[in-house]
């Protein structure tokens, strides 16, 4: 594993680290993280993933993990330029450092909505998308709802007013938020159009995937739907071809996945799911 920085356009410093494996399969790995999730919860699955001959690259986004500012108030990152700035950084760092291998971006919650917002995208071979969807707040469950609209309608704006950023881990939600990224959460949550709505701020490159994309759904995910999931692919990434995949609880070791436990290394044995399409493709 090697760890380096990489610069925005501008001048963002994103910590990146690169795991190389001892024989390399010509193949590699991006995964864009969820939201307020560091990096290192993708360590194991990267290793494991470098271990089979894939050259697999994480990291944190502006305002998150390792590349976070000083000072969270006032600092300008939001899920658009998660999208347009951050992720577009890697692309530009894979095709110049890995023009030739075959290309693959695992998109984790939101690292699946922000590929429409960067024109490069288009240089992947295939998509893995881990518990995504359009989290409009009607296609949640009915429990998951009222908590959304709490939260995201009352709680978040309030303290993300007081504080000058959200501080998601005071409600188990993973790291502190950037001002524009909680504002920019609300929006996928509260605004019917969702993912869409945030494309209809920037430069919309969504329409043009084409690529096939492995859709894994856990079925204990309380935030996800199948609505939601289906909603995605119809109505934000109608030309990607999708196979769906739900994982079931009993496939677990510990019988729980979740929205982000699918990464943690009890888990290792579902990441062969990942595993057996990549190597069939």
């Amino acid at each position: 594993m090697e760890k380096i920085i990489l610069k925005t356009e501008d001048g963002v410093a994103l910590a990146v680290h690169v795991f190389i494996p001892e024989e390399s399969n010509h193949k590699v790995l991006l995964i864009n993280s969820a939201t307020g999730v560091k990096q290192q919860i993708y360590f194991s699955f990267a290793q494991f993933f470098a271990e089979k001959g894939f050259t697999v690259i994480t990291y944190d986004y502006a305002g998150i993990g390792l590349s976070k500012p000083l000072k969270m108030k006032k600092f300008n990152a939001s899920m658009r330029t998660w999208g347009a700035k951050d992720f577009k950084t890697l692309t530009n760092y894979i095709q110049k450092n890995f023009s030739t291998y075959k290309k693959y971006c695992l998109g984790h919650s939101v690292g699946a909505l922000i590929l429409g917002m960067n024109q490069d995208a288009e240089i992947f071979d295939e998509f893995f998308f881990v518990g995504t969807q359009n989290a409009f707040v009607g296609n949640l469950k009915w429990r998951t709802k009222m908590e959304a609209y709490f939260g995201f309608g009352v709680a978040q704006p309030l303290f993300t007013e007081l504080l000058g950023y959200f501080p998601a881990n005071w409600f188990g939600l993973g790291e502190s938020l950037p001002k524009n990224c909680a504002y920019d959460w609300r929006t996928l949550i509260l605004n019917k159009k969702s993912t869409n709505r945030l494309l209809d701020k920037i430069e919309d490159y969504s329409k043009k995937l084409t690529q096939k994309v492995f859709v894994i759904r856990a079925e204990d995910d309380v935030w996800l739907t199948e609505k939601g999931v289906r909603s995605l692919l119809e109505d934000t990434y109608p030309n990607l071809k999708p196979t769906y995949r739900i994982v079931k609880t009993s496939e677990s070791e510990k019988g729980e996945i979740g929205h982000v436990n699918f990464f943690r290394s009890y888990n290792k044995k579902l990441w062969e799911i990942i595993l057996k399409e990549l190597v069939n493709e």
